[in-house]
């Protein structure tokens, strides 16, 4: 049963835990996994992906034809923007393969992955698998979590505290600067990528994924001032770069941001792990197409290789195991969640915000 609280849509506990906080009990997952599983949810899905592909291949072939067909018109930014949307697109079918959601085969995911995902897109696989695999294993945890590591935004006040001068001041306006700071997400991606490839992490066929990085990050703004020439190429580059990094940025954001964070010494149970720290996105079709499923985010953090397309079907079944268990299950629309994220960080920046405030950290707290 669901209850709105706030811009919350939250499951309302059928029986209370016994003894305060819950125990953690690993055979809760076993069953809603054996469940799921028998739903045939963890199925793969290949003329679905098929389908994404077929779609992006042609979105390409649009793009690059406008590109090399419009001439030197402002109109060309919007091309731009377009660019930024397919590329978007590409990395979440990377990121779907890299969760070995196509394919049986785990060589064929890492393959594709990493090839789409540094030819097309400019990420680095072997980056992108080492800190969103330490993402899925703890997710906003202290110090596993990479998500929350402070940066230009700061996730707690303990993180807060430790600033001084100017970086003090600066955090302190978070809140407001946090949507605009997205603007460089992508340009914070490739630059990672550039990076990790570069000898910064271990990375399995570097000089493979160096080749590809290369061809994607110079030869795409290598066509690009081919058509265009140096001052609407530049402004092109730019509009593309900072459309990508809202997209992407917004994309991930409003899954875990402003919701519980479990301290460093802690240890909670796998299902409430992945339940008590991520929120889903309410919407129709075109929410779940527009964030490449990632708004189903609890299902995916408890199914990881489950098709993306399957999670919305996963969805009833979590929320009702969830109300069995008593645990919370947080659901939001996209516009709400943004006003927690910002609300929340604003908070944080000015000190006053508890990461275990939230009623459901408090209450399944674990030592």
């Amino acid at each position: 049963m669901t209850t709105t609280v706030g811009e919350f849509r939250t499951t309302r506990p059928r029986r209370a835990p016994a003894g305060g906080a819950q125990k953690a009990h690993a055979s809760d997952y076993t069953e809603l996994a054996r469940r799921v599983k028998a739903a045939g949810l963890l199925e793969r899905r290949p003329v679905w992906y098929a389908l994404r592909v077929g779609v992006l291949a042609a979105l390409y072939a649009i793009g690059f034809a406008l590109l090399f067909t419009l001439g030197q018109t402002w109109w060309q930014l919007l091309v731009a923007a377009y660019f930024s949307i397919v590329f978007t697109q590409t990395a979440f079918l990377a990121h779907d393969s890299a969760h070995r959601q196509m394919f049986e085969s785990g060589k064929r995911n890492e393959w594709f992955s990493r090839i789409i995902g540094n030819l097309f897109v400019g990420l680095s696989y072997g980056w992108w698998m080492n800190k969103h695999s330490r993402h899925h294993a703890n997710p906003n945890k202290v110090g596993k979590d990479g998500d929350i590591k402070p940066g230009a935004i700061a996730f707690t006040t303990e993180d807060v505290v430790v600033r001084t001068g100017w970086k003090r001041v600066l955090t302190s306006k978070q809140g407001y600067y946090f949507l605009p700071i997205l603007l460089l997400a992508g340009i914070d991606l490739h630059v990672s990528a550039v990076k990790s490839v570069a000898g910064a992490e271990p990375v399995k066929h570097r000089a493979v994924e160096a080749v590809l990085l290369a061809i994607r990050l110079i030869g795409f703004p290598v066509l690009v001032f081919l058509a265009l020439g140096p001052v609407l190429g530049v402004a092109f580059m730019l509009v593309q770069l900072f459309a990508f990094g809202l997209y992407m940025g917004g994309s991930f954001a409003p899954n875990h941001k402003g919701m519980p964070i479990i301290a460093a010494d802690q240890e909670v149970d796998y299902l409430r792990r992945q339940v008590l720290t991520s929120r889903n996105i309410s919407g129709r079709f075109g929410v779940a197409t527009g964030m490449g499923g990632l708004n189903y985010q609890i299902e995916h953090h408890l199914f990881p290789n489950m098709p993306s397309i399957n999670l919305r079907k996963a969805r009833p079944m979590v929320i009702e195991y969830c109300a069995e268990l008593g645990v919370p299950y947080t659901e939001t629309t996209l516009v709400g969640s943004y006003r927690i994220v910002v609300r929340y960080l604003h908070r944080v920046g000015i000190g006053h915000a508890d990461p275990f405030e939230c009623p459901a950290a408090a209450y399944y707290r674990t030592a």
